[in-house]
């Protein structure tokens, strides 16, 4: 119950009960309401400034647990990359060494994306560096497993096809040693015995008796046996891999086109047919289209003593016998 106010009027010297307005007891009411909203807003975001709400708490620790776990992932990530830098230089300096490789190239295995920016739908949130710098070790990381991958089915293949490899490469004389009456000519510049002009010798000149059998230096297939300009009898033998071996100037054929040979198989026979000065076999290696030097070939069935004479002799400026 509210307490009851009196004044005294000097006038009726009498004690007077006081009586407030109503318009006044309205505005009062009104200022009093007034300043309590204003107060209360003023709290609350004095409060919401400094005190976090249950839902902004559980955001808060939502982040934190995402930090947490980026910053795991990121771990995950190196560790992940050492692996795949240690699994690479095994790759370059064993595997591909070993099968005799081409290397891969560093700018292939840690080659970039480019281009526009593939980020940009990862910006602008709170945390976005951190999302995006992840992204991008998880992509570079994928990219250098998926040339990795490559280079690792190469290898299988090159290991599954090394066994016909070493059996395809050209690795030993034409003319075995004990036939031999001398080695004429090697590979290089020389002066042909009938055109009497020095020009390219592609290959290398054995002497010999007419007849003495002639040998398929590796695996392959005849594709060719026939005269030819030149070369008189020649025959072509196709050992895959990119290797052609090239025999001139036979006297007769011991193989036809379309037959399979192996290495040490007699294809023909020594003789003087085409441009030739005497009797002998002119030899050639050709790799992936191009002549290379034969004396580099020659270690199926030479000592090391035999191979430096006959590298001796393959470099002498001697003339060429076609």
């Amino acid at each position: 119950m509210a307490k009851v106010k009196y004044y005294y009027d000097s006038e009726t010297l009498s004690y007077r009960k006081v009586t407030r307005k109503k318009g006044r007891t309205i505005t009062f009411s009104f200022l009093f309401l007034s300043a309590a909203a204003l107060f209360g807003f003023f709290t609350y975001v004095f409060v919401s400034s400094y005190v976090d709400s249950p839902k902004e708490k559980a955001l808060k620790r939502e982040n934190e647990n995402l930090k947490l776990n980026y910053a795991y992932l990121n771990e995950r990530v190196h560790l992940a990359e050492k692996v795949m830098q240690n699994l690479a230089d095994r790759d370059e300096n064993i595997y591909r060494v070993h099968f005799e490789a081409n290397p891969v190239s560093e700018a292939q295995r840690k080659a970039g994306f480019g281009g526009i920016n593939r980020y940009k739908n990862l910006e602008g949130s709170e945390n976005s560096d951190l999302i995006i710098t992840s992204t991008k070790n998880i992509d570079k990381l994928t990219k250098e497993i998926e040339v990795q991958s490559r280079s690792l089915d190469e290898i299988e293949k090159l290991a599954a096809n090394k066994e016909e490899l070493l059996k395809a490469i050209p690795a030993i004389q034409p003319i075995q040693n004990k036939d031999l009456t001398r080695m004429a000519s090697g590979y290089g510049m020389r002066m042909h015995p009938i055109l009497k002009y020095r020009r390219m010798h592609n290959g290398m000149d054995f002497t010999a008796p007419r007849n003495t059998p002639i040998y398929a230096t590796g695996d392959g297939k005849v594709i060719k046996a026939s005269r030819a300009s030149g070369f008189g009898k020649v025959v072509y033998i196709d050992h895959g891999f990119g290797y052609v071996t090239k025999y001139g100037h036979m006297n007769k054929f011991n193989t036809r086109k379309g037959r399979k040979v192996k290495r040490g198989d007699i294809i023909g026979y020594v003789g003087n047919t085409g441009l030739s000065s005497g009797p002998h076999l002119h030899y050639e290696v050709h790799k992936n289209g191009r002549v290379i030097n034969p004396v580099n070939f020659y270690h199926g069935d030479l000592t090391p003593e035999e191979y430096e004479i006959m590298l001796e002799k393959a470099s002498q400026e001697n003339q060429s016998l076609d």
